[in-house]
């Protein structure tokens, strides 16, 4: 059991993997909720995201996590379902646009570790919300911690300038202790970086061998 309050990684942006998949499905009638209760962006959609945020819902449904988007209190971008509902093992819930700065961590909150201490991190970071209780007797599975580091993963190879990796208690330590000290952090850091990489599928393999022996073409000239 280690303390929420320090569960933080940096990714080596040498080592990002070229491609990771992501089974996911959007939570049905999610799209519209989650444009209320998110804003956007004040950073480059892609560029800016620096930071992936894990938390832990304290309550055992994801139903009841997804409620919050739909009353407009908070949101996230993922939602990793527990090991009593059907999805477990299956996919892993889509609640709201990447491109869009979630609500899931307090405006004021920041850590000198995360990014030089810069505040208003809905806007730079992406939010990943795993179904737990936060009780000793709920504990997260397998599946649970390995859906949330491919998520991890495949956000690290869309985004090139993700870095780090962070609890929510790193970030709010007074308020949060999210995603808890029974979440085996050390386990979710070793398959978010595992080495042996995710499987390429041919036709991106072969487009960005293309791309590589390609002469580049200046963008006046007809070809």
């Amino acid at each position: 059991m280690g303390d929420p309050a320090t569960y933080h990684f940096d990714l080596d942006l040498t080592l990002r993997p070229a491609h990771a998949p992501l089974e996911e499905r959007w939570w049905p009638d999610i799209r519209d909720a989650a444009l209320k209760a998110s804003s956007a962006r004040i950073y480059d959609a892609i560029l800016g995201v620096r930071a992936v945020v894990i938390h832990a819902t304290a309550g055992g449904s994801s139903a009841g996590a997804a409620s919050v988007i739909f009353d407009r209190k908070a949101s996230f971008h993922w939602l990793v379902p527990d090991e009593d509902e059907p999805q477990h093992g299956q996919f892993v819930w889509a609640t709201c646009h990447e491109a869009r700065a979630a609500w899931h961590v307090r405006n004021s909150c920041s850590h000198p570790a995360i990014w030089g201490g810069r505040g208003r991190i809905n806007h730079w970071s992406l939010g990943i919300e795993v179904v737990n209780r936060q009780v000793r007797t709920d504990d997260f599975s397998d599946w649970q911690i390995e859906a949330t580091a491919q998520i991890v993963r495949y956000a690290w190879a869309k985004y090139p300038n993700l870095r780090h990796v962070v609890s929510h208690a790193m970030l709010d330590p007074a308020r949060r202790s999210d995603p808890g000290s029974p979440f085996p952090w050390a386990q979710f850091r070793e398959e978010v970086l595992d080495a042996r990489g995710d499987v390429v599928p041919e036709l991106v393999a072969e487009a960005a061998e293309l791309e590589a022996v390609m002469p580049s073409v200046p963008c006046c000239m007809t070809v």
